[in-house]
């Protein structure tokens, strides 16, 4: 069956529920006065003068982010982790070095997707795919890999608080991007969409080797 033809071919749908979401505090904005406009249409409400994401939404987000993910793996694309902040860089970085892919999580130098060649020494494979587990490095500024991303037309998936602008990531997530608890969960949750997409792959080779086999078999004798 072809991967593409499928709806969800990598079985995304069984990976998590809204209920771990809640659970995870996805759902927890930052206060009221710093929402950006264009995360509106994310917005369930306000408690206690903090803004709450509507979950069912995340969901559907979440779930075309790592379908989308699942499927770069499946084709053998690079994919980098980026994070900015030192609470949970090593987190980061470890699930990204246990999924045999890379990480980001230092002070992003300008140009190192713009003009890698000059930045490296050398030429260089930029990534097929950016996941984004915060897209600021500040609450004004936008994170700059993002922005660079965007310039070289590298797909991004991003968690997008209410504080963020949506606009220039490809597969944009709104929930909570500062809580360990929900970071972990998105590292879990992209972990084994990788997971999924290289066994996938493996299989599909494996099946393809042994065909070309059995077909070079079959024309010797």
């Amino acid at each position: 069956m072809d991967p593409l033809k499928h709806l969800d071919y990598f079985r995304i749908h069984d990976l998590f529920t809204v209920q771990d979401l809640f659970e995870a505090r996805v759902h927890l904005g930052h206060k009221e006065g710093s929402l950006d406009e264009r995360m509106k249409p994310f917005i369930f409400g306000s408690r206690l003068g903090h803004l709450v994401f509507d979950l069912d939404i995340t969901a559907y987000h979440l779930r075309q982010a790592l379908n989308f993910t699942a499927h770069i793996a499946f084709n053998g694309g690079i994919v980098l982790f980026v994070h900015r902040g030192a609470q949970n860089s090593l987190l980061v970085e470890r699930v990204a070095k246990e999924c045999g892919e890379f990480a980001h999580t230092r002070f992003w130098r300008g140009g190192i997707f713009t003009n890698s060649e000059r930045q490296f020494g050398t030429v260089t494979r930029l990534p097929d795919l950016c996941i984004f587990f915060n897209t600021l490095n500040s609450i004004l500024s936008q994170h700059t890999a993002v922005l660079e991303a965007a310039k070289m037309l590298i797909p991004s998936v991003g968690i997008v608080d209410t504080n963020c602008n949506p606009n220039l990531i490809t597969y944009p997530v709104p929930g909570n991007d500062d809580t360990p608890c929900a970071i972990a969960l998105y590292c879990k949750l992209f972990k084994e969409a990788i997971r999924r997409g290289k066994e996938e792959r493996t299989r599909v080779l494996q099946l393809l080797n042994t065909q070309d086999e059995s077909k070079l078999q079959s024309s010797t004798t």
